[in-house]
C-alpha cells in the first residue's frame, strides 16, 4: 500500500486543490476503503464558497463507493477486497443521539466537541472521500456490501442525496393518494420526487426552470412541473389543486423565496418538508403561517446514514423500484477533480451529478 495519496483538500473559501496527503491510519473500529466512484455534492460548494465552515486542510467529499483495504481489530463480518458503501453520516451506533433513534445527529466527540449535524464526518470533522483512500470510522455501524450486479453508479446517489431525498418524502409522512410539491429539481429534488412516488403521492407537481431538469423530473415520477419563470408557482399549484393546496410541500433548494413558497402552496393542515441547506436566516411569513394557527408542520431531516439504511436503499435499486445512475451527467478522474469543481459549481452544461473515479 502506498504511504501517499492523491485527495481535495480545502484551502480557503474560494479553493479547493487536488493535494498529497498521507494515506488514512486506522484505529480497532476502523476500516480502510480504497475510493472507486465518489462524487460532488452541492454542499461541497457551500464549503467552496465559504458558506460552511470546514478547518483548512481537510479532504473534501462524503459520498464512497469502494473496496475494503483493511479492517481495524475490533471488526468483525467484512474482508479487504469486498465492495461496499458508507453512508455520508456516519452514527457511530452507540451515542445518546444513536440509542434515542436519531442516527443522523449521532456523530461521538470531534476535535469541535460535539458539532452541530455530528453524524456528518466525511469532509466536515474528518477527512473525507475526495481521495484514493478514506478512513471509515466505526466501520461496524457503518459499512454496507454492495449486492452483485449493481455498479458503482447504481449505488453512487444512496450514501447522500438518496437517502436525503427520500428522508424529505419520509419526513412528510407522505400518504397513498397525497398531493406533494416539490421546489427545486437539482439531485436532492429529484430523490424527493422518486421517494414520493415510492411513499404513494399520485399528484407530485415539480417546480422548476432548467430543461433538463425539468425533463428529469417526470423521468423520476413527476406528474406536473411548474416553471417558475414562466409562472407564479404557488398560483399555478393552487390552480392544479383547484385550490387546496398541497398535502406536504419538500423544499429542496434552501432560499428564502422556495422555503417561503413552500409555505405558501400548503394546505391547511399540511407539512413542510425542508431539506435545504440554508446559509442565512430564514423568516416565516404572518400570513403564509396563518399567525401560527393554520396547524401547520415544518420538519426537517439531516441525510439517515449507518448500513441499514444503506442496504435499504441498495434493495430499492435492486429491486427496480427507482433507477437514479441517469443523474450521473459528467465523469471525471480525480485528477480533474478542480475541473469538476468548476463544471458542477458554475451548473453548467446541464450538469446533475458527476462521477470521480481515483
Amino acid at each position: 500500500m502506498p504511504e501517499k495519496m492523491k485527495a481535495a483538500v480545502f484551502v480557503e473559501p474560494g479553493r479547493i486543490v487536488l493535494d498529497e496527503k498521507p494515506v488514512p491510519e486506522i484505529g480497532p473500529n476502523d476500516a480502510l476503503l480504497r475510493i472507486t466512484t465518489t462524487t460532488i455534492c452541492g454542499t461541497d460548494i457551500h464549503i467552496l464558497k465559504g458558506e460552511y465552515p470546514v478547518d483548512q486542510g481537510l479532504t473534501i467529499g462524503h459520498e464512497p463507493v469502494g473496496i475494503i483495504e483493511a479492517v481495524g481489530s475490533n471488526v468483525a463480518g467484512y474482508e479487504p477486497g469486498q465492495r461496499v458503501i458508507a453512508g455520508a453520516i456516519c452514527p457511530t451506533g452507540w451515542s445518546y443521539a444513536s440509542l434515542d433513534g436519531l442516527h443522523a445527529q449521532d456523530g461521538g466527540t470531534c476535535a469541535h466537541g460535539l458539532k452541530p449535524l455530528g453524524g456528518w464526518r466525511f469532509g466536515n470533522t474528518i477527512d473525507g472521500c475526495q481521495a484514493e483512500y478514506v478512513r471509515v470510522p466505526d466501520a461496524l455501524a457503518n459499512l454496507a456490501p454492495v449486492p452483485e450486479g449493481l455498479s458503482d453508479e447504481q449505488v453512487l446517489m444512496c450514501p447522500d442525496i438518496m437517502s436525503t431525498g427520500f428522508a424529505g418524502a419520509e419526513s412528510a409522512n407522505l400518504r397513498i393518494g397525497d398531493t406533494v410539491a416539490v421546489f427545486a429539481q437539482g439531485p436532492i429534488g429529484l430523490c424527493a420526487t422518486a421517494g414520493a412516488k415510492l411513499r404513494g403521492a399520485t399528484n407530485i407537481i415539480a417546480v422548476e426552470t432548467v430543461p433538463e431538469r425539468k425533463e428529469m423530473a417526470l423521468r423520476m415520477g413527476a406528474d406536473h412541473v411548474v416553471d417558475f419563470s414562466q409562472v407564479d408557482p404557488v398560483d399555478e399549484i393552487h390552480r392544479i389543486t383547484e385550490g387546496r393546496g398541497v398535502d406536504a410541500a419538500i423544499e429542496a433548494l434552501g432560499l428564502q423565496e422556495t422555503f417561503e413558497a413552500a409555505l405558501r402552496a400548503l394546505k391547511p393542515g399540511g407539512t413542510l418538508s425542508s431539506l435545504g441547506v440554508y446559509s442565512g436566516d430564514l423568516k416565516v411569513p404572518l400570513d403564509a403561517f396563518h399567525a401560527g394557527l393554520g396547524d401547520h408542520k415544518i420538519v426537517t431531516s439531516l441525510c439517515p446514514g449507518g448500513k441499514e439504511r444503506m442496504r435499504r436503499l441498495m434493495n430499492v435499486i435492486e429491486g427496480d423500484r427507482v433507477d437514479l445512475k441517469p443523474l450521473v451527467t459528467h465523469r471525471y478522474s480525480l485528477d480533474e477533480i478542480e475541473t469538476a469543481y468548476d463544471l458542477f459549481g458554475h451548473q453548467r452544461e446541464g450538469v446533475l451529478k458527476v462521477a470521480i473515479t481515483p
